[in-house]
């Protein structure tokens, strides 16, 4: 934490010096402060909001609130409008907003039903999650070999076409997990396979069942997996964006 806001510090005192050196702000060391502490509450807003994406604590009420205050004290420091410290108070109807988005999604007992599904997953999956990758991901070549995957994109889409794919006679685990992006499917019709599939913001269509808006999953399963020796297990995990899958 105190790395982090040593590196908010120097980023916008170094921003704030370029703005006063080509003449859209009056900055010295008087008035230093004035311009460094509404950017240091954008900063550990935007912290907040990205812990609680990774999972990492966080908060979205904290942050969401730190951002906006932070963000209206430094439109009044570039006179785009008038707000002061004291004005805080002026914010109380975000309470309203809070509750509001307490009462949208699943059901508490369903939250930690899909929530126990979904560590379970991940434990299944060898590897993990190393990294994050931005842009898109495409398996549509011919005869492309499918096997167990971990697959996690800071942003982009994933294209994954198992019509054209040599499948292995195998229970295949399949992972997907993108902060914002698309996520399409296409499954051929005599392919078993499981599903279950996570968007915390957009929409999905799975097999023609729709869900979209707040905290949505669907867990798909087709009548013969049990039974099947090849077979695909996928499990996907998406922030925002929509995720398609068909059967052709």
């Amino acid at each position: 934490m105190v790395r982090y806001m040593l590196a908010v510090i120097l980023i916008a005192a170094g921003a704030a010096l370029v703005l006063a050196n080509i003449g859209i702000i009056d900055f010295n060391v008087d008035n230093a402060w004035f311009y460094i502490y509404p950017i240091l509450l954008i900063g550990f807003g935007m912290k907040w909001m990205a812990d609680r994406i990774r999972q990492q604590g966080g908060s979205w009420i904290f942050g969401s609130f730190f951002f906006i205050f932070g963000l209206l004290l430094l439109l009044d420091r570039f006179s785009v409008i008038m707000f002061h410290f004291d004005d805080v108070f002026k914010l109380w109807p975000l309470l309203i907003v809070y509750v509001g988005f307490s009462f949208i999604g699943r059901s508490r007992s369903h939250q930690q039903s899909f929530a126990r599904r979904r560590k379970q997953k991940k434990m299944k999956y060898a590897g993990g999650f190393d990294s994050f990758t931005v842009g898109t991901h495409e398996y549509n070549q011919p005869n492309w070999k499918v096997e167990p995957m971990n697959l996690k994109n800071m942003a982009g889409d994933f294209h994954l076409d198992f019509s054209k794919a040599f499948i292995p006679e195998n229970e295949i685990p399949i992972a997907i997990k993108s902060l914002a992006g698309d996520v399409h499917i296409v499954i051929p019709g005599n392919l078993a396979f499981r599903i279950d599939a996570y968007v915390k913001a957009g929409e999905m269509d799975i097999i023609g069942q729709v869900q979209e808006g707040i905290n949505r999953d669907i867990t798909y399963e087709t009548p013969d997996y049990d039974q099947a020796v090849q077979k695909l297990d996928l499990f996907i995990d998406l922030k925002a964006g929509s995720i398609k899958v068909v059967n052709v």
